[in-house]
């Protein structure tokens, strides 16, 4: 086991943990701590706590105080600072005339260095905005290209849900979505209706994937062929949530079918994707 905190440097960023290097931190201060980009300022959204050595990348970066009163203030002038070079970045994007859209403006706490997120389309040739951009800030510059889910995630928006985007109130990091998802829910595959305003597959469709991954495994699929108290049929459709299935049963292969609806308790399944005509015959 070891001690550590946890800190986040964005409102709804990633969790990285330190070494609270025997300082009584509790959850919700603000601590200074060095990282890979140099000194920053942070919020701790884990209090000091022993966490298994498993789950921590060694070795620990110490945390070099808490954040003081001048810390919190230079913090403010550092935000300041951040958009007036968003400004200028702006008007240089402009002359310059490159393909590319200025989505935030990082400056580190120690202003070592300067971070320009942006979105384009393709590959952008920004070598001469970074050499005009060094010339009037005087420090390190750095473009850096996003996707669009990180641009969502920055600016923010409304999702179809009518709630403000989850990967900019809650999301620290964001999870693989895929297209399988969507199926095993039973959900339109129309792009426009299971995509989010990133015009990526919604994030949402991981939070109950686990559970009808549960409930699906015990369902016939359609076209199956089951046994029921009013006879053998064929699975039309069924109901993941309620697990119930509804099928077109004969009691003789002869029989005009008749729809009915079972739950699984009373069906049993005699032949996957096969007609009940078919196994008659």
């Amino acid at each position: 086991m070891v001690e550590i905190i946890g800190v986040r440097f964005k409102k709804v960023g990633k969790i990285y943990f330190f070494d609270p290097d025997g300082l009584d931190i509790a959850k919700g201060m603000n601590v200074i701590v060095e990282t890979a980009r140099g000194v920053e300022y942070g919020y701790t959204e884990i209090g000091k706590r022993m966490e298994d050595e498993s789950n921590v990348i060694q070795p620990l970066k110490k945390v070099l105080r808490v954040a003081t009163e001048e810390d919190s203030k230079q913090k403010v002038l550092n935000s300041e600072k951040e958009d007036e070079a968003f400004g200028i970045c702006l008007e240089k994007i402009k002359s310059h005339g490159l393909d590319m859209k200025l989505i935030e403006v990082e400056l580190t706490f120690d202003q070592n260095k300067i971070i320009f997120y942006f979105t384009s389309e393709g590959r952008v040739d920004f070598r001469e905005l970074v050499k005009e951009l060094a010339s009037i800030f005087r420090i390190r510059i750095e473009l850096r290209q996003i996707g669009v889910r990180d641009e969502a995630k920055i600016l923010n928006g409304i999702g179809i849900c009518g709630r403000t985007l989850c990967c900019a109130t809650f999301l620290g990091e964001f999870q693989p979505v895929s297209i399988k998802m969507a199926k095993e829910q039973s959900l339109s595959l129309n792009p426009t209706k299971i995509s989010g305003i990133c015009g990526r597959l919604m994030c949402c469709l991981k939070y109950e994937e686990e559970t009808y991954e549960h409930l699906n495994r015990n369902l016939p699929n359609l076209g199956d062929v089951v046994r029921t108290p009013d006879g053998d049929g064929d699975i039309l459709s069924v109901n993941i949530l309620r697990q119930i299935v509804k099928a077109a049963v004969r009691k003789r292969p002869t029989d005009v079918p008749v729809v009915g609806f079972y739950s699984l308790k009373e069906i049993t399944v005699l032949n996957k994707g096969k007609s009940a005509a078919q196994e008659a015959k």
